[in-house]
């Protein structure tokens, strides 16, 4: 794999134990972190949804709003969100308050997935650019569409973003 970087490997619980290559996390079904960043538009109204490529190496050509990626050895949370949300979107922000935090158990083709998740928003009006590499496209939703869209299970949607965006969103003025 091309980009086998080295990752930080959690336990159970969601505390760093040691750090290991990609692919060895994800073809041992290893413990470890990623952190996104769900960019809504400076007026509130809006969030923005983007198709990661069919190149990726899980969770292929599915829709998201959180950019994002695995925490790397010796980084936080915060700084990995900071640090994708530059990479995949061109934004360059310091992501600052208290992430929305979950956990996910799944699976990425043949290979069980196992993630403490960590999602920040910011605010943001563009423009976006994105990395070839991770985002095909890009567009704004509003919160009602994100929601009904994540509540839909035929929509192709990343599974752990299913997981953990609902407490973003905003509809009516109340968070889900």
């Amino acid at each position: 794999m091309p980009d086998d970087e080295i990752v930080a490997v959690y336990d159970e619980r969601g505390c760093v134990v040691g750090a290991a290559p990609r692919t060895e996390v994800y073809e041992r079904g290893l413990w470890h972190a990623s952190a996104g960043v769900l960019v809504r538009s400076t007026d509130g109204s809006r969030v923005y949804v983007h198709r990661r490529t069919t190149t990726k190496s899980v969770f292929a050509g599915m829709h998201d709003v959180l950019a994002g990626g695995v925490v790397d050895a010796g980084e936080d949370p915060r700084q990995t969100a900071s640090r994708e949300l530059a990479e995949e979107l061109g934004i360059v922000a310091d992501v600052t308050g208290d992430p929305v935090v979950g956990r996910w158990t799944g699976r990425s083709g043949a290979a069980t997935v196992r993630c403490h998740l960590f999602a920040y928003e910011v605010r943001h009006d563009g423009p976006m650019h994105h990395q070839p590499s991770e985002i095909a496209d890009g567009w704004w939703w509003s919160d009602v569409e994100v929601l009904a869209h994540l509540h839909d299970p035929a929509w192709p949607f990343v599974p752990d973003t299913r997981v953990i965006v609902p407490a973003l969103l905003q509809v009516g003025g109340q968070r889900y």
